[in-house]
């Protein structure tokens, strides 16, 4: 098999051997986590088991962890769940970042568009960071039921000033919910100190199984539930719990708290050998997001570029047939390329935010990948610069 540079560990990473062992070892196991049997309360005892162990690493207590099917579970739950809460308490607005995942994103607008919502977007500066002081007026309308916002962008990995946001949401007495899917591993999570009313994180972006994630949810809170059925997870989320799914998460988990200095300082030194040398290399990137790339404002692993004169999906598929696995800026729809909205709430044009590629590593990443990529970018971007200017006179 010819060899690959996978640069697109902020999609998802390699499962951890030791996770493999963990789940393969639970699920063979029977036994509903649910049932009052012994096969079943044997079952039980992992998940309890792995929410402490879970708890512990992330400085919260075990009724806060509430497990979901990853993170677009646990965003829709976070959401939809806290606005109806605040709803019965006559609260009608929902505070959001404009640049937010799509899995906040599009909760957010449903509320607005089925549930009357008021919704109000924050915007972002050239960087993508959002303004306090927006928030703040936002929230002195005294009309809010949630403030969504990310603790770290997933596409150009700018890093928000949660800590100051949860604090600023606890003096209204409004409830804050924060995406930390992309910070897990590579920031330090200490959620004791945060003091979030919800924080979203799942499995398989830190070398967990696919399917399993959670809400890591004030206990003190209730959110209206999402989920009807048999009443799991304190009545907030129900279905069976998939118990070998879980107690890999747990290993992941311990594993990305126990290694995350050391995986931030490795991979952040590899992320800025690749930047330097795709500035040095093709003049027409240019670097989004937060340019200081040695202190805490940016994600350790992240590589964002605008390539001008190109289209991001050419540039994709033409990395992708020389063996170099990354990901587009845009998303598409119905095979038509829309550009970021991230980088248009950022001030870009948007021709040229639909010609962006991310690059993001992970624990195997080395710097034969980074060679790799440099050696073949440059005639990538050429041609796909020509490509696009056909495309423009046609």
């Amino acid at each position: 098999m010819t060899y690959r540079s996978y640069l697109d560990h902020a999609a998802t990473t390699r499962m951890l051997p030791e996770v493999q062992e963990r789940w393969l070892e639970v699920s063979q196991l029977v036994g509903n986590p649910s049932s009052l049997h012994d096969s079943g309360r044997r079952t039980r005892r992992i998940v309890e088991e792995a929410r402490e162990s879970i708890a512990a690493d992330l400085v919260t207590r075990p009724s806060a962890v509430i497990f979901t099917s990853g993170g677009t579970e646990a965003d829709n739950l976070a959401v939809k769940g806290l606005f109806w809460a605040g709803e019965t308490r006559g609260k009608s607005g929902v505070i959001a970042s404009a640049i937010e995942h799509h899995a906040v994103l599009d909760p957010v607008k449903w509320l607005g568009e089925h549930e009357q919502a008021k919704v109000l977007w924050v915007g972002v500066d050239s960087v993508g960071r959002v303004d306090l002081e927006e928030v703040n007026a936002s929230l002195a309308t005294g009309d809010i039921a949630l403030v969504t916002i990310m603790w770290a962008n997933n596409e150009v990995g700018t890093v928000q000033p949660v800590f100051e946001l949860a604090a600023l949401c606890r003096s209204y007495g409004v409830a804050f919910h924060t995406d930390a899917v992309q910070v897990l591993g590579q920031l330090p999570m200490n959620l004791g100190e945060l003091g979030a009313t919800a924080v979203t994180v799942t499995a398989h972006k830190i070398g967990g199984p696919f399917g399993v994630g959670s809400l890591i949810l004030d206990p003190d809170t209730k959110p209206t539930p999402i989920l009807h059925g048999g009443g799991h997870e304190r009545e907030i989320r129900s279905g069976t719990l998939d118990a070998a799914g879980i107690a890999g998460f747990a290993v992941a988990v311990q594993s990305a708290v126990k290694n995350q200095r050391d995986f931030a300082q490795r991979v952040q030194a590899l992320r800025n050998d690749l930047i330097g040398r795709v500035l040095a290399e093709v003049p027409a990137a240019q670097l989004n997001g937060e340019p200081e790339l040695g202190g805490s404002s940016r994600l350790p692993a992240n590589a964002h570029f605008t390539f001008a004169n190109c289209e991001g999906d050419a540039l994709l598929l033409l990395l992708d047939a020389a063996g170099i696995d990354c990901s587009t800026g845009s998303a598409c729809t119905a095979g038509i390329p829309e550009p970021s909205h991230v980088l248009l709430a950022m001030g870009a044009e948007p021709k040229a935010s639909r010609g962006s590629l991310r690059f993001s590593l992970g624990r195997d990443s080395t710097s034969a990948d980074v060679d790799r990529l440099i050696e073949v970018l440059p005639g990538v971007v050429e041609r796909a610069s020509r490509a696009g200017s056909v495309r423009s006179r046609a």
